[in-house]
């Protein structure tokens, strides 16, 4: 008879979880320009995650009284403040009859996954981008906190894009003047076109070097990209470019699934849309918690932190 027979980590390595999340936490990065782009933190182990943040520097000073053995020394201070990173749910159910699971002949599961972490990282984006459907208690959207800040160029003011862009008053320009340096670019999908039409002054293309040729879209040597899943609102910005290592965000839950089979669903006023036991229907339920912030610390070439901020907008 055996006794020491049992079931080992390896025996039931295909049904541990943790490398299908970071698969899925993965794609829910690829999907999402924000996380291809910004700091992420380590994961949160609370709703809340409390950053202290320096606000003032110190200060030192000439001792110029003499005899130099009888002066004053002068004192100063060093601040500091908190910000915080609040985690905020992003969430779907997909409900679906058996009978259509049952005659489907490949897994429709599979097939709804991949466009529900597309989903989420849409969600995330548009938040954190642009305030779209933002939860209160996450910090004020990116292309806002632009405006707030003066961290602005509006298109076409200048004397061409190229001046809009790179000269002092042009968004990369609004960056450097608070201190930080422009390190990517996100911007809409026709501002891809306006860039690819850009010429010198003896008419060559700046961006690529001949039709035949890809294009390279980049800013000051700085990686650019134009999102494809929905987030970009143009009324807003055509582009937002600065400095990414100042976005952090964490994870406070991976995104997980859960397959309903026992449930019911009822909108907002309370009212049963779906039983799934009566209705014979199932459900795909998907959960992810995760929060963000810009800490914004004083440094030395602007330290005042209402008009200092990592980012600026190319507005409409």
């Amino acid at each position: 008879m055996p006794y020491t027979n049992y079931i080992s980590r390896t025996d039931a390595a295909a049904l541990i979880p943790e490398e299908a999340q970071k698969e899925i936490v993965q794609g829910v990065a690829e999907a999402s320009v924000v996380m291809k782009l910004g700091r992420r933190l380590a994961n949160m182990s609370r709703k809340q995650f409390r950053m202290p943040v320096l606000s003032l520097f110190p200060t030192a000073y000439f001792v110029d009284v003499a005899p130099e053995d009888k002066a004053l020394k002068q004192t100063t201070e060093v601040n500091w403040e908190n910000k915080y990173i609040n985690a905020e749910e992003i969430a779907v159910i997909v409900p679906i009859p058996q009978a259509v699971v049952d005659d489907v002949d490949y897994s429709i599961w599979a097939e709804i996954k991949p466009l529900i972490i597309e989903k989420f990282g849409r969600v995330f984006d548009a938040a954190v981008l642009f305030g779209t459907t933002a939860p209160a208690t996450w910090p004020t959207d990116i292309a806002a906190q632009c405006v707030v800040a003066g961290n602005t160029a509006t298109l076409g003011a200048g004397a061409d894009m190229y001046e809009d862009i790179f000269d002092v008053n042009g968004v990369i320009g609004e960056v450097e003047a608070d201190g930080f340096m422009h390190n990517g670019a996100a911007a809409d999908m026709g501002m891809r076109a306006r860039l690819r039409g850009l010429r010198d002054a003896d008419g060559g293309l700046i961006f690529s070097r001949s039709v035949q040729d890809a294009g390279s879209y980049m800013l000051d040597g700085e990686p650019m990209y134009f999102p494809r899943n929905g987030c970009w609102d143009v009324a807003q910005a055509h582009m937002i470019l600065g400095d990414w290592s100042q976005l952090v965000y964490s994870i406070r839950q991976d995104i997980t699934f859960k397959l309903l089979t026992e449930a019911i669903i009822q909108d907002a006023a309370g009212n049963i849309v779906y039983n799934l036991p009566q209705q014979d229907m199932v459900a795909l339920r998907a959960v992810m918690r995760l929060g963000w912030q810009v800490p914004n610390p004083i440094n030395r070439v602007n330290a005042v932190e209402a008009t200092r901020y990592p980012f600026a907008s190319l507005i409409p």
